[in-house]
Order: C-alpha cells, then sequence, then structure tokens
C-alpha cells in the first residue's frame, strides 16, 4: 500500500487537487499557479473564498501575485533560506504540532554520534573531497543502517549491505521522546536552523524581515487538529542544483505542521504537462523501471536476480514487497520466454553505468559518443540547457529522428540554428540525417492522462490525424515489430533481449494498436489464464503474475471495466473524495499518508478535519477514502520483535508512512540524498552573491558539473555578469513551443521574445520599452527586446550591494511564427546532486542595450 518518497512525495501530489478548496493556508512558492496551473488554481481560489490565506513567494510579481493575500518577493535561488527561516521560527516559537509530529516523523528519532551539520566549512560530515560526494555513515539512526525507500542513491556500507538493513528487523529505532537527546533529531534541527534567522532570511533573499514574519504567522496560525494547509510548487522549485532539497525543506515544514494525509493538507507538485506524471509512472527516467522499480546497474551487485532482489528489497516497510513487482515486470516483458530457470529473463534487461539522464546526454553527443538520436514530443534545441552545446552535439550526429505534430526547432537546427545565424557552421558542413516523421494530437488517438495527483483518466480518439500523422503507440509498436522480425533467428547473446519480447498488441480496423490492450498490460494478469488482477496484493514472485506498472493493479480489475474511464463525481453534499471518478494510484486512494488524518488512538484529529479513523466495531480503517494503511491494523498495534518482523509487520499501528523503512515521516533523511540528510542554503553555481552562512562554500559542493570548454562556468560574483537571470513560462505557450507558436491565435498573443528588465536597471543603463537588448553568459549572447517593468525589484546582496533580477520566458524559437533567440542558449550544463535537473531558474547574466552583429545568410529549403 504504497506512499512513495524519501519524505512524502516523488514528484507526485500527495493529495488531491482538489482538495485545495479545503485548506486554510495556501503557499504558492516555485510556480506562477494561476497562470500556469489555472484549473488548479481555481481551488485554491475556492479556499480563499473559504477564509484561507493564499500566500505567493517569488521573485517576479504575477498574477498570482496578485490574486494572493500576502506576496513576497525573494532573489531566485534562494527557496532554502526562506523555508529555512519559518522552520526556525517554528522550533524556537514552540509553534509545531508537537502532538501529530512526534509519534508520525522520526523528529525524535536519534542519530549517529558522528553526525555533523555544515556549519562551519559548509559541508555535512562523510565529505569525500577527492571524490567529490558524501559517505553516509553518519547520517544514519544510532546503531542501524537505512536503506533508501527508492533505492535512488546506492549505499556503500563497506559490507554485506542486506545484512546491515536487516537489523531493522531487531527492534524500533532508538527514539527519545522527551526531544532532550542532543543527537536527536529535533536537537539537530534546532542547531542546523537555528542560522536561519528573520535577519539572515532577510539578509539572502532579500525580503523584507516584517513581510516574512507575517507569512510565518500565517503558516503556523493554520495548523493543529482544526486547521490545514498545503504548499503548491512547480519547476521553480525543481530546476536548481539544490532542487530535491528545496521540496525536501516545503516537506520538512509540512511535517512539522502536520499537513500531511489530512483533509486540505500536503504538498502539490504542479505538472506542466498532461500526462508528465504518467511519463514518470511508466518510467521514462533512464534509472527507473515502471512502478519506481530501480533500474539495474553494471557497477551494483546486480549481477543476478537473486543479488538484485537481496540488495534492493528493503526489511521493513511496504518495499519489502519488492520481489512480487520485479518478477512481475520481467514477466510483462517477456512472457512466456521467461522462467525460473533464466531469472525470468534478467539477464535481458540492459544495465546502466552511471549518469544516463539528458545533461550528459548532451555532453554525449557533444562528444562524439552517441551517433544516433530519437526526439519524440521534445525540443531539446530550445529546451536543453546550453542549447548551443545542445545543438553542436546534435551536428555531430550521423542520424535523428524527430516526431512531432510540425517541423520543431530541433528538427531544422541544421537549417537555422544559433551555429548558423551567429556563423559559427555551415549547414553543408552538418552530416546529421534528420528523419521528420509526423506524429498525432492526443484528441486524433486513444489513451490515458496521469495528472499530478496521480489521477488516470481515459480519453477516446475525436478525429482522424491528417495526412501520414501517427501517434506514438503505433510508431513504438511498429518499430517493435521491425525489430523483432529484423532479428529473428539470430542466435547471439545480444539480440535475445528483443527477440524474446512479449510484443503481441492487438491492432483495430485502422490498424492501430489497442491502446486498452496496453493498459490491461499495465493493469496486470494472472499467466496460467489471463484473469486480469484487481489489486497489487494479488502479485507474486514465483513468476505467476505478470504486470506492466504494479502502483497501477486495479485500474483494469476485469474484462470490459476501465475505471480511467469511470466519470462519477461527488455530489455537493460531498464526500469530496470523487472515489468514482477516474483511478488514483495506489488502490484508487486520493490522500496518500492518510492514516495521519487520525491521532494515534486512530480518532480524528478533529470533526471539521477528519478522512480516515479507526472503526472498533468493523475492525478495520474507514472513511471516505482508501486506507493508505492496512486495513485491519488496530491502531494498538505492536510489532514482536523477537519474530523480527518483516515489512509493515515491523511497523505499530500508528506509523503512518508504509514505504518509508520505520513508518515515519523523514524530517532528517539517513538514506536516498547525495547532498545532505538537511536542506541546506546554496548559492546558484553562478551567483552574483556571496553566501553568508559559509562564505568558502558558496554553491552545492556535491552538484553535478561537467567541466569542458563550450561549458565554462563563471566563478561567483565575477563582475562580468552582476545580474540574477530566471526563466519562466507563460500561459499563451506551451513547453518547447511547438504545439503553441505553430497556431496563429496564440502566437498573436505572444508573438515575439523578451526580458523582464526592472525599471532601475532600465533607466541607469538608457533601456526603454520595446528596445533590444543583449543578454551575456559564459555560454553565448541572445538578443530580445526589452519589457520594462515594475514586477521585478531590485534586491540586497548579502554584502548589501545592490542586485536586479531578469527573467526570460523560455518557449521561444526559430520555428513558428512566434519567433525569438533561445533562452537556453544562456543556461548551463549544471545538475541537481540528486535528479541531475538542470538549473535554469537561477544564474548570473549581463546586459547591455543593442543587438548582435550576425551572419545573414539566405534561408535553404529543407531537405
Amino acid at each position: 500500500m504504497p506512499s512513495l518518497g524519501t519524505t512524502f512525495g516523488r514528484g507526485a501530489a500527495t493529495m488531491p487537487q482538489w482538495d485545495l478548496a479545503r485548506s486554510d493556508v495556501v503557499l504558492v512558492m516555485g510556480s506562477n499557479m494561476a497562470e500556469n496551473h489555472p484549473i488548479a488554481f481555481r481551488f485554491a481560489m475556492q479556499a480563499k473564498l473559504r477564509g484561507a490565506t493564499l500566500i505567493h513567494v517569488d521573485p517576479r510579481f504575477t498574477r498570482t501575485s496578485a490574486m494572493c493575500d500576502i506576496y513576497a518577493p525573494i532573489r531566485a535561488g534562494t527557496d532554502i533560506a526562506f523555508l529555512g527561516g519559518i522552520i526556525h521560527y517554528l522550533l524556537e516559537n514552540d509553534l509545531w504540532f508537537r502532538e501529530w509530529a512526534v509519534p508520525y516523523t522520526n523528529i525524535a528519532t536519534i542519530i549517529e554520534d558522528g553526525f555533523a551539520g555544515p556549519e562551519g566549512d559548509g559541508t555535512f560530515s562523510g565529505w569525500k573531497e577527492e571524490e567529490t560526494r558524501y559517505g553516509t555513515e553518519t547520517w544514519q539512526y544510532k546503531g542501524l543502517t537505512v536503506p533508501s525507500p527508492l533505492a535512488e542513491a546506492w549505499m556503500e556500507t563497506g559490507g554485506d549491505f542486506a545484512e546491515r538493513v536487516s537489523h531493522l528487523r531487531d527492534g524500533p529505532p532508538p527514539r527519545d521522546e522527551t526531544l532532550q537527546h542532543p543527537n536527536c533529531v529535533y536537537q539537530i534541527m534546532r542547531r542546523h536552523f537555528a542560522r536561519y534567522t528573520p535577519e539572515m532570511v532577510e539578509r539572502i533573499t532579500g525580503c523584507p524581515r516584517d513581510l516574512f514574519l507575517r507569512i510565518c504567522e500565517a503558516m503556523a496560525r493554520n495548523s493543529g487538529r482544526e486547521r490545514t494547509g498545503a504548499i503548491c510548487y512547480a519547476v521553480g522549485w525543481n530546476h536548481h542544483s539544490t532542487g530535491a532539497q528545496i521540496i525536501r525543506a516545503g516537506a520538512i515544514l509540512m511535517g512539522l505542521l502536520g499537513n500531511v494525509g489530512r483533509p486540505g493538507a500536503g504538498m502539490l507538485a504542479l505538472r506542466g504537462h498532461t500526462s508528465i506524471q504518467g511519463s514518470t509512472d511508466i518510467a521514462t527516467l533512464y534509472d527507473l523501471m515502471p512502478g519506481y522499480l530501480p533500474q539495474p546497474h553494471a557497477l551494483r551487485p546486480h549481477g543476478t536476480l537473486e543479488e538484485y532482489l537481496k540488495v534492493e528489497t528493503a526489511p521493513t516497510g511496504w518495499w519489502s514487497e519488492f520481489p512480487k513487482y520485479a518478477v512481475s515486470l520481467l514477466r510483462a516483458f517477456y512472457g512466456g520466454e521467461a522462467s525460473a530457470a533464466n531469472g525470468w529473463g534478467y539477464d535481458w534487461m540492459p544495465r546502466i553505468v552511471g549518469d544516463h539522464s539528458m545533461l550528459p546526454m548532451t555532453l554525449a553527443m557533444d562528444n562524439g559518443v552517441m551517433s544516433g538520436l530519437f526526439v519524440m514530443g521534445q525540443n531539446p534545441a530550445v529546451g536543453g540547457s546550453n542549447s548551443k552545446l545542445v545543438q553542436r552535439g546534435l551536428a555531430k550526429l550521423e542520424w535523428m529522428v524527430v516526431r512531432d505534430i510540425a517541423e520543431t526547432d530541433t528538427a531544422t537546427f541544421w537549417r537555422d540554428g544559433h551555429l548558423i545565424r551567429d556563423g559559427e557552421m555551415r549547414p553543408e558542413e552538418i552530416g546529421t540525417e534528420v528523419f521528420l516523421m509526423p506524429g498525432s494530437l492526443s484528441g486524433e488517438k486513444a489513451g490515458s492522462f496521469t495528472n499530478t495527483h496521480r489521477l488516470v483518466q481515459w480519453h477516446d480518439k475525436v478525429v482522424d490525424a491528417p495526412g501520414d500523422s501517427t501517434s506514438e503507440l503505433w510508431f513504438v509498436d511498429e518499430l517493435g515489430r521491425r525489430l523483432r522480425k529484423l532479428y529473428a533467428g539470430s542466435t547471439r547473446p545480444e539480440d535475445q533481449p528483443i527477440i524474446n519480447l512479449r510484443w503481441d498488441y492487438p491492432r483495430d480496423e485502422e490498424d492501430e494498436p489497442d491502446a486498452e490492450a496496453v493498459l490491461r498490460e499495465i493493469n496486470g494478469h494472472r499467466c496460467a489464464d489471463g484473469q486480469l488482477l484487481s489489486t497489487f496484493q494479488d502479485l507474486k514472485e514465483d513468476g505467476s503474475t505478470a504486470c506492466g506498472t504494479w502502483i497501477y493493479t486495479g485500474v483494469f480489475p476485469e474484462a470490459g471495466k476501465n475505471l480511467a474511464r469511470a466519470r462519477k463525481a461527488d455530489g455537493p453534499e460531498g464526500p469530496g473524495t470523487h472515489l468514482g471518478w477516474g483511478f488514483a494510484w495506489p488502490a484508487n486512494r486520493r490522500t496518500l499518508n492518510n492514516r495521519a488524518s487520525a491521532d494515534p488512538d486512530g480518532r480524528p484529529w478533529s470533526e471539521r478535519k477528519k478522512l480516515i479513523q479507526w472503526s472498533e466495531e468493523k475492525g478495520e480503517w474507514s472513511g471516505p477514502d482508501v486506507p493508505d494503511f492496512p486495513k485491519d491494523k488496530r491502531p494498538d498495534y505492536q510489532p514482536n520483535w523477537e519474530e523480527r518482523p518483516k515489512g509493515v509487520a515491523a511497523h505499530s499501528g500508528s506509523e503512518p508512512f508504509i514505504m518509508l523503512a520505520d513508518g515515519r515521516a523523514g524530517l532528517f533523511a539517513p538514506s536516498g540524498l547525495k547532498d545532505g540528510p538537511l536542506p541546506e542554503h546554496y548559492e546558484s553555481v553562478e551567483t552574483p552573491a556571496t553566501n553568508p552562512l559559509h562564505p568558502s562554500m558558496s554553491s552545492s559542493p556535491a552538484a553535478k558539473r561537467w567541466d569542458q570548454q563550450d561549458n565554462r562556468l563563471a566563478p561567483p560574483g565575477d563582475p562580468r555578469y552582476p545580474h540574477m537571470l530566471t526563466t519562466f513560462r507563460l500561459t499563451e505557450h506551451h513547453s518547447g513551443g511547438t504545439p503553441t507558436r505553430i497556431v496563429t491565435t496564440t502566437a498573436e498573443l505572444q508573438p515575439e521574445m523578451f526580458c523582464e528588465i526592472p525599471v532601475e536597471l532600465a533607466g541607469t543603463l538608457g533601456i526603454r520599452m520595446g528596445d533590444w537588448v543583449v543578454l551575456a553568459t559564459e555560454r553565448g549572447e541572445i538578443e530580445t527586446k526589452a519589457m520594462v517593468t515594475s514586477r521585478l525589484r531590485p534586491f540586497r546582496l548579502p554584502d548589501g550591494s545592490e542586485c536586479h533580477q531578469l527573467a526570460l520566458p523560455w518557449h521561444f524559437g526559430w520555428a513558428g511564427f512566434a519567433t525569438g533567440d533561445v533562452a537556453n542558449v544562456l543556461t548551463s550544463v549544471v545538475g541537481d546532486a540528486n535528479t541531475g535537473m538542470h538549473e535554469n531558474k537561477s544564474l548570473a547574466c549581463a546586459l547591455r542595450p543593442g543587438r548582435l552583429n550576425r551572419v545573414q545568410r539566405p534561408r535553404r529549403e529543407a531537405r
């Protein structure tokens, strides 16, 4: 019964969007929610009409700011300092929800004696300078080794990993519920966040102290038994070298306030696409297989299926069920070719050898390591960091397949890109063979969307696609068929993964693969008779079940019953969980960790905020949502440690976070993170500011950096780049711009690229509205029009000097009706230590009036 995440969630919202209407305070940070997520924002507005306080914290004053009760300006990249200041305020004034946090989080857990925070040189204990990474031995619970709940960060324990973590079955982690032990999490957090005073928050972020304190008071006031709050964030938090830790800081704040698993409470990760949540669920990420199972790794003890299962199976918590999901996935991949004798086909699975995400892939193209690339529904020439480096890499490929609804900037980089317009290359010098293959819009094919709160909804085909346009499903299915035909009869071991794939999707009268057949495969079935499964608890590790994505089991529980098609909403009388509308993984539950909506004895915290409660009469947890907890586990259940309990049997009846090893929310993360167990403010890798918390360690030491000539980084405080730059989205344009820049109406609404410039800086440089300006970083220069605005304000840097914030929309390129230079020409290939996510929301730049001198070449026809 999963509830994912190192703390509360990995990219998926812990609460339904509509539940925002029941919040008493909504903090929007890292998002321009009103403009970029207007459907979700209407629920925040409903909360406001009911008396909730809406807060917006952002470098820019936007339409979201205008609709909120409180707007707080902060300098880009200082979110952790702001959130850390709220945490400090709650702890020092004893305004946290103690009754909730002590039993439900690890705030009372005792950490190893050797742990030390970053108060000195800017690094936590365990930093290995020569290897530029952390060892996590001193971060562990005292006397124990705690596995990551998703095995995302491999732990080197210096011994048998499985044996070390098995001691979690010997007894509960050591705790001091009086919170007096000097190394309990509470005391560690007090020491850690003691530096984040209101004065320090103002110094780092630029937010006035009094305004910051108003927000602290609003967050504290809307906590406790009767009141709850939510945080809404988007890529304004993700796109930093400390992005994962920014989200962690928000989760810690929610944990201290008891805003998890309760009505109107939680973290809402706002997704920018209709099914981006579904794409991570079904694993477009290189290091994960469907259902967030770790991809086999060549440099870990994953040599055989037995070894893989041994080191990736947690002894306690729900991930102890991992073998059932992994073996069932292999059966879905390889069908009857998989057997116990061949390890269910495990040896046919590819192994990763390191970081294969987009940033290092960009460098791999540029360095000649890659020879070909599929680009499907993406526009990396616009969306990729250090766009000219991306384009140089594309120019070194032998071939590239671009599948999209129109001729994208990526498809025409060789003809119209920045390399050509800046005179760096000529089209005839680029040997990349580009295959442009037309794709279909969502209304031209059947399929599902999975939105930010894990809600799977089906849509049918509405109209035929024009010309030769095809769906991604048809393309991938056809590619798989042709590859299997090509390799048929081969006896080479390296060809067996393709030959042995179970690849038998039926096609309809229009030769389109049956999308519902794919959903049934994702749902799972019994191998003996093909009977569909109704719950992931029916999955087995003996090879008798096949399941494409275990968290989706139940979406298609029987023939003809696609629950993603369900469209029965609750009426005005409630209860408001809408269990009959679509299917929310896992098990159709809407609020994750909802056992926490009741107190340790199983009673609702209050009548106003009740959701799930223990029924002594029924002997089960009940309420208007599906319990995210073993349904019949009593609140007074205690493990029998003499029996060395396994899985959730090692959790008491009052430990709601069943995916975590100890059943408690991790305010302190003993494992699973590569850059520290607690969030710490670090400046962006490129910044005009100093870091007053540790001047000798300005940016995160664990951030991913790739040093090469065409990815140069400016040192902190470089006088050549005195301004802060952030990128943002527009309502009228979508992502890389392909779907909207080709449409005349949306192109007319936002016809060209521009740069938002504060009035004060524009006056100093003699720039007026509509003038041409040039922005520059170490990677390149772009030209655009000036939009002089008071929505941006000057900030004071920690050293007292003035700093100006600039802002660029990132949708534009050379293709379509609405055009402009690519904002990502300015950004660098720098990544978050945990996710590899690029840092495009805060960097240093220069600004000057004027235009670039560019080579004028006649436009060539597409080849």
